[in-house]
């Protein structure tokens, strides 16, 4: 690798989420000169998936060894397809980027059998981006006993910590991180927009825009009380959720008699309750909620109903691309043989420089 100002980063992080949603690029530079990190994010942009790819990455975890290899360079290919256009509209100085930093897609995420898996070769966009690739940001954390998730706290408690007192984001799943007794915890809270999404293109669209089918159906108190009483919720952190889960424990549940629509209304009840019930029992008087469910104007009142602080709603930029931001910043901390995990919130044994770097060319 070229030589590098460990001091002043400028770096790409790449977010592939399990909504599907599409492939989130950060430009950002990161300044480290002083105590408190700054950062800037120069441009933004998602990359939507061709139906043909989602279909894969819906299915991967039921293919064969060779098609599911081949997919991970079909996606590390997609990838810098991505990257390349990316780079080119906003009229990038490649020689700038010290790395990318890629999130990959998660496929398989089982910390408790020793494993988890981000497919989207990380040799494959170094070769064709000629730009070198951290990767793999997860794996030596579940080596080293932990969950490898969730890894976007350490970004929170450097980047955002004078927004809020927690740190909320509904993705696929909805995840939280805030500090206690000097130690950061974090962890997967329940279920957000994935079974909404499901439950959608059963309907034939993507998503509830704003939860406006959600807030047209009826709550089921029955369907409700199965899921607040999932065994998940009343394990002690670290932990974390996958599909696996979310198709073997919570999917069935919603496969009921029931409207569309009374399923979507009690699911988001239940989401709310889940995530009220954490920042109530630990006191916390404000949350920041970033991810695709911060848009979701229904969700985010009945979170509110429940809960008794203040949520706060950043800027679009940061709702869309907030982990993109700390994937980038993951992959400059890696730069710099910085820790990339939290033990307190994944687990793990100790700090570790977590990730996997790809020269490329």
């Amino acid at each position: 690798m070229k030589e590098m100002n460990r001091n002043k980063i400028e770096i790409l992080g790449l977010m592939s989420g399990t909504s599907l949603d599409g492939l989130d690029i950060a430009h950002v530079s990161f300044d480290f000169s002083s105590e408190e990190t700054t950062f800037k994010l120069l441009h933004n942009q998602t990359f939507t998936y061709p139906s043909e790819l989602v279909d894969k990455l819906k299915n991967a975890c039921d293919f064969s060894i060779v098609d599911f290899l081949k997919l991970d360079k079909e996606l590390g290919a997609h990838f810098a397809q991505c990257i390349l256009q990316f780079i080119q509209l906003n009229d990038i100085d490649k020689k700038q980027l010290s790395a990318i930093a890629s999130h990959g897609h998660t496929i398989f995420h089982q910390p408790e059998q020793g494993f988890t898996s981000q497919i989207a070769c990380g040799s494959t966009i170094a070769y064709l981006c000629g730009i070198p690739v951290i990767n793999d940001f997860r794996s030596l954390d579940v080596i080293a006993g932990g969950q490898g998730a969730p890894l976007v706290p350490i970004g929170d408690f450097h980047l955002f910590k004078n927004e809020a007192a927690a740190f909320l984001n509904l993705g696929g799943f909805a995840n939280i991180s805030f500090e206690k007794s000097q130690h950061v915890h974090a962890f997967d809270v329940s279920p957000a927009n994935l079974p909404s999404n499901i439950l959608m293109e059963q309907l034939g669209k993507l998503f509830d825009e704003n939860g406006a089918m959600a807030r047209s159906g009826e709550l089921n108190q029955t369907l409700l009380t199965q899921l607040n009483a999932l065994s998940y919720y009343q394990k002690m952190a670290p932990k974390s959720l996958g599909t696996e889960w979310l198709n073997a424990e919570y999917m069935p549940l919603l496969s009921s008699e029931l409207k569309t629509e009374d399923l979507l209304r009690t699911h988001t009840e239940h989401i709310a309750i889940q995530i009220a019930l954490v920042l109530n029992d630990e006191h916390l008087p404000s949350v920041l909620i970033t991810g695709g469910g911060a848009k979701n104007g229904f969700l985010l009142e009945r979170i509110s109903a429940h809960y008794s602080g203040n949520c706060i709603v950043p800027e679009k930029n940061i709702i869309d691309f907030k982990e993109a931001l700390v994937f980038a910043f993951l992959g400059a901390r890696y730069l710099r043989n910085e820790s990339t995990n939290v033990p307190s919130v994944t687990g793990a044994e100790m700090s570790l420089c977590t990730g996997v770097l790809h020269l490329g060319q």
